[in-house]
C-alpha cells in the first residue's frame, strides 16, 4: 500500500523526470519517482549494486559486472553440480565460475538475501525464456531442413 507524501524537487529533477515520463509512455512521474528513490535506496543499502534497464525491465546488477540474477543462476548450478559445497568453499567455486572477486560475489549474494523474490522471478523468467529460443530455433531448424524425397 503506498501512501502520499509532498515532496519538493529542483527544476532541473523536475524537468529530467517529465523528460524520463515523456520517453516511456505508460510510466507516470509518481511511478517513476517511487522506482527512483526505491533504487537508490536498494544501492544505499547494497553498495556495489546498481540498476539497469533492458528489454525485460530494470534489473538489479553489480556495478561493472552481471545482474544478480546471472550470479544466482550460477549459485544454482553449482549447488546441483556439487551440493555438498557450502560457505568459503562454496564462494570460492563461484569465484572460480563467474570469473568475478569473492567481494563481488558477497554483494550480490547479500542482495539476493534481502531481495530473493525478485531474483528467483528474474531466474525462473530467463530459464523459460531461454527454453522458449531454443523451442524456436528447434523449429525453425526443421523448416530448413531438405523435406524427404
Amino acid at each position: 500500500m503506498s501512501s502520499p507524501r509532498s515532496v519538493r524537487f529542483d527544476e532541473g529533477v523536475l524537468a529530467r523526470l517529465d523528460r524520463y515520463v515523456r520517453d516511456h509512455p505508460g510510466t507516470s512521474s509518481s511511478a517513476v519517482a517511487n522506482m527512483f528513490v526505491d533504487e537508490s535506496l536498494r544501492s544505499y543499502e547494497h553498495p556495489g549494486v546498481v540498476f539497469r534497464a533492458g528489454p525485460t525491465g530494470r534489473r538489479a546488477a553489480l556495478a561493472g559486472g552481471p545482474d544478480v540474477w546471472e550470479i544466482v543462476a550460477a549459485l544454482h548450478a553449482v549447488r546441483g553440480e556439487a551440493p555438498q559445497l557450502e560457505g568459503d568453499e562454496l564462494t570460492a567455486e563461484l569465484v572460480a565460475v563467474t570469473g568475478l572477486s569473492a567481494a563481488q560475489v558477497g554483494t550480490a549474494l547479500r542482495y539476493y538475501a534481502a531481495y530473493p523474490d525478485e531474483i528467483d522471478e528474474r531466474v525462473t523468467s530467463n530459464h523459460e525464456a531461454a527454453r522458449r529460443e531454443e523451442e524456436l530455433w528447434s523449429a525453425q531448424q526443421r523448416i530448413l531442413r531438405r523435406p524427404p524425397a
